[in-house]
């Protein structure tokens, strides 16, 4: 493949060098940040050999080249470009002035989210094998493996252990992304998430518990009672309290001298937004957290198999609109809030089901590109990512997304009547089984063929009657 011609073609289809502010990459895309989004010759981009697809979110213009070959292109793109190579926080500037408000706060989110997700990711897998190893019913009526085989619990406990750590601590890793994110001290941030969930408070999971009981621990502060109690499995707090913390960070460091900024400026920092913390921001956060997760959770009890049709056929239009971002937030407070997440195993099976209409597309095309193309994205889909598949391939034909959300709903409606829950959040594809919750394997099984036999044979018949592709 000649990489000079490609990224020259690449360039005359996005509107020339002077409609690029600037470009990156990662793994298997260029990241442009375009002036003009308007003026890309879309038709002549996807008819280009490296092309796989291209897609916008949040301001940025990336296209899908491949792994190996993206590299390659990159240089040769920037050096026809006229502009040096940036990075992709320096891309990430560039493209805000394409953002309105609102998906500026859905990227504020991504980005704290997105960074700890592979420890969530991680701690979801590793529950999965827990739950082979503890739940009952599996291969034996009423034993686990570890009944059967007492030998394997010491394991099983280790394994429970390193899985919960990222959901006890949680706070911890949410401090430190979203102080990393607003621009303080990502230590302070690792700090103030871990002081939420000291071993002296009240814990969390424990509250109901206690004010049933009227013991719940307080503090007197002059008069003034506090509730002692931590925030374990809450995400508002401890954002709140971040972007407190930075504020108050960067406020000191502009005005306090460098020699002296050590004895003062943490300690204040940590003080000041601990306090607002315990006395004002938890308390009023957490009640928020509560009545989110409380009035979700009677929604799906109430009408679940409503819920369901529209959560997992809405699933893949807020993948194109960047906003299932905000759902990440909700699913880990749903998890650190009641062990389970109803949610979750909707957007799998979404995820799922936009692969199978790729893979139909393979099967259905005579186009070498597309089905390479189709393939390729719908491995990725099943395995999780889905932007390949959604702009590459389904929404460049239109049927394949709209038959793909469709299973989808269809599936989500089933599930979700059937109550199927996930421990924990998984790899949002066909892995995701091993987060579901072991006595719900079976229904989010049917699930999982809803969503690959009708994407799957809906889009390849339709491709064929079409002839499109």
């Amino acid at each position: 493949m000649n990489h000079k011609k490609q990224a020259e073609q690449i360039l005359e289809a996005i509107g020339g060098k002077e409609n690029l502010s600037a470009a990156t990459h990662c793994v298997t895309r260029l990241r442009l940040a375009l002036h003009d989004e308007g003026i890309v010759d879309q038709e002549k981009l996807n008819n280009i050999d490296a092309v796989k697809g291209s897609f916008s979110t949040n301001g940025q213009f990336q296209i899908v080249v491949g792994q190996g070959t993206v590299d390659k292109v990159y240089k040769e793109f920037v050096a026809l470009a006229g502009v040096g190579e940036s990075s992709k926080e320096e891309v990430k500037e560039a493209s805000k002035g394409n953002m309105n408000p609102l998906q500026r706060a859905i990227k504020t989110l991504a980005d704290i989210f997105i960074p700890i997700l592979p420890a969530i990711v991680t701690a979801g897998l590793l529950l999965g094998i827990n739950n082979i190893l503890t739940a009952q019913g599996i291969f034996w009526d009423e034993q686990s493996i570890i009944d059967v085989y007492p030998q394997w619990s010491g394991i099983a406990n280790m394994i429970i252990i390193i899985a919960n750590t990222a959901f006890v601590f949680l706070p911890g890793l949410i401090g430190w992304s979203a102080v990393k994110k607003f621009g303080g001290s990502p230590i302070l941030g690792i700090v103030i998430g871990l002081v939420l969930v000291h071993p002296d408070l009240l814990n969390a999971w424990s509250y109901g518990d206690a004010v049933a009981e009227g013991s719940v621990p307080t503090w007197d502060l002059f008069g003034l009672t506090v509730e002692k109690i931590g925030y374990q499995g809450q995400v508002l707090p401890v954002l709140v309290a971040s972007y407190l913390l930075t504020k108050i960070e960067l406020f000191l460091r502009n005005r306090i001298p460098d020699n002296i900024q050590l004895l003062f400026v943490g300690p204040i920092s940590l003080l000041v937004t601990g306090f607002l913390t315990f006395i004002i921001i938890g308390p009023i956060t957490f009640a928020i957290g509560n009545w989110i997760t409380d009035a979700l959770v009677a929604t799906f009890d109430t009408f679940a198999w409503l819920g369901g049709l529209i959560y997992g056929g809405l699933y893949g239009v807020l993948v194109i609109t960047g906003m299932h971002h905000t759902f990440l937030a909700v699913d880990i407070q749903l998890v650190g809030s009641t062990g389970t997440t109803f949610l979750w195993p909707m957007l799998a099976l979404s995820n799922i089901a936009q692969g199978s209409a790729a893979f139909a597309i393979w099967l259905a095309s005579k186009d070498d590109k597309l089905k390479g193309l189709g393939v390729s994205s719908g491995i990725s889909a099943w395995l999780g990512i889905t932007e390949p598949a959604l702009f590459g391939v389904n929404l460049r034909f239109k049927y394949p997304f709209i038959i793909a959300i469709t299973s989808s709903a269809i599936a989500g409606l089933y599930i979700s009547a059937q109550g199927v829950l996930a421990s924990s959040i998984g790899v949002g594809g066909v892995p995701g089984i091993f987060s579901i919750v072991a006595e719900y394997w079976l229904d989010f099984a049917i699930g999982m063929v809803i969503v690959i036999v009708l994407p799957l044979v809906g889009t390849y018949l339709y491709a064929k009657r079409k002839k499109d592709v």
